[in-house]
């Protein structure tokens, strides 16, 4: 619970109040995660079996839906602003690429070494080399292994995918990349899918341990965003 609500509808809300967003559903194996979502008028589906990754469970979901594009949030990330979704779905449209992702500068040494903090490093055309816990890239001649601006980056735990590359990374063995760092993103590089990464301002709340709950509760509580909560319950009402 957060403020009042439990995370799952304050992520849920987000994503409704995204105009470019058409549908909005909460895929689960957890009839508690279900029931909660339930009892807000959100919409969510019991997707049971032994699936390796929240992407393996989008797939299973797409399998029952007729859209060509779906949007993979995490349920323990709430962007602050709607916007950042459209920092992700526009480009992609336009740009016509299988899969896509967005990145955020890192501003503190500290997530750059925070193992929970996924970080992500580009090329020149904006597509992903590389996903890790590690701080990387390592900036060899830097003994105390600071951020930098430009350089360092965070992964948002956000996806976009065509509605067949979602079928064949799904229909992919587990990479040994991915199952030592624990990233499903890696399956794809490792596998030749390419992973177009798009940078955002938008801030994000990430929710890794317990300890992490009050921070957040805190930050939800004064941010102007929550000034604007009744268009936020209108617009999740509305998918």
């Amino acid at each position: 619970m957060l403020n009042g609500k439990p995370m799952i509808q304050h992520v849920y809300e987000r994503a409704a109040a995204c105009q470019a967003v058409s549908d909005v559903l909460v895929a689960t194996d957890d009839s508690r995660i279900q029931q909660a979502v339930e009892q807000f008028k959100g919409r969510a589906v019991m997707v049971s079996g032994d699936y390796r990754t929240g992407t393996d469970r989008v797939a299973a979901v797409a399998r029952m839906s007729a859209g060509d594009l779906f949007v993979n949030l995490q349920g323990d990330e709430i962007p602050l602003n709607p916007k950042v979704l459209d920092d992700l779905i526009h480009p992609f449209i336009q740009s016509g690429v299988d899969m896509g992702t967005l990145k955020r500068a890192i501003e503190t040494t500290e997530d750059l070494h925070n193992p929970a903090v996924v970080k992500v490093v580009t090329d020149s055309r904006g597509y992903a080399l590389y996903f890790s816990r590690a701080p990387i890239p390592l900036v060899r001649d830097d003994p105390d292994r600071r951020v930098v601006g430009g350089l360092h980056y965070v992964h948002l735990g956000l996806y976009m995918y065509k509605r067949e590359t979602l079928f064949k990374l799904t229909a992919l063995p587990t990479s040994l990349l991915e199952d030592a760092e624990k990233l499903e993103q890696l399956r794809a590089l490792d596998h030749g899918i390419g992973i177009r990464v798009w940078e955002t301002t938008q801030a994000s709340l990430r929710v890794d341990q317990p300890e992490d709950v009050q921070a957040v509760a805190d930050t939800l509580r004064n941010s102007d965003l929550m000034k604007h909560e009744p268009e936020l319950r209108k617009a999740g009402s509305r998918r």
